[in-house]
């Protein structure tokens, strides 16, 4: 019988040792990352989430990071998105979290981006966590990394982009092809 329960905690060891093996295969060790570019891919994110207009950026043992950009801008992808000079959350593999410094702007607003995730496994499709609202896009768009443009502040902007309703044109499209 203390065989059976030798053998049991055994197990159990083992058990727990090749878990937490597993669980730090997924933690990169931040010594061995000159970039966030590079970053970002160790932990099953798009590199082309940040412009390149990064600075440096600094990564702490519990997965908070600062990235600073050499100025605010502005990338287009499917949304509008603004960065702030510093960007910071909480990193682990597949997802970021209290995110602080990314805005999206739909309409006339500029929405603060509280999260970022992606399917585990990977798939094509990456989610941001806006307020209560979860997007679903492609995640293509976000592997490579884009050039950043001047933030035009809560003021400026393009009269292009001030008349632009890409909702009402959208759905005005829709409706005649339908």
């Amino acid at each position: 019988m203390a065989l059976h329960r030798f053998s049991f905690s055994t197990l159990v060891f083992f058990f727990f040792s090749l878990t937490t093996t597993t669980i730090s295969l997924f933690e990169p060790d931040p010594d061995s990352i000159s970039t966030v570019y590079e970053l970002l891919p160790k932990y099953g994110l798009p590199s082309g989430l940040l412009p390149d207009s990064v600075t440096k950026f600094t990564l702490s043992d519990d997965g908070r990071f600062v990235v600073y950009l050499a100025k605010p801008c502005e990338i287009e992808f499917d949304y509008r998105v603004r960065y702030d000079e510093t960007v910071s959350g909480r990193i682990s593999y597949g997802s970021i979290t209290e995110l602080k410094g990314i805005q999206v702007k739909r309409l006339f607003i500029w929405l603060d981006v509280d999260e970022i995730k992606v399917d585990l496994p990977p798939t094509d499709s990456i989610y941001f966590k806006v307020g209560f609202i979860n997007k679903k896009l492609g995640i293509e768009q976000f592997k490579t990394v884009h050039s950043c443009g001047v933030s035009s502040g809560s003021c400026g902007g393009s009269w292009k982009s001030f008349l632009q309703l890409p909702g009402m044109m959208n759905e005005a499209e829709m409706l005649i092809t339908e």
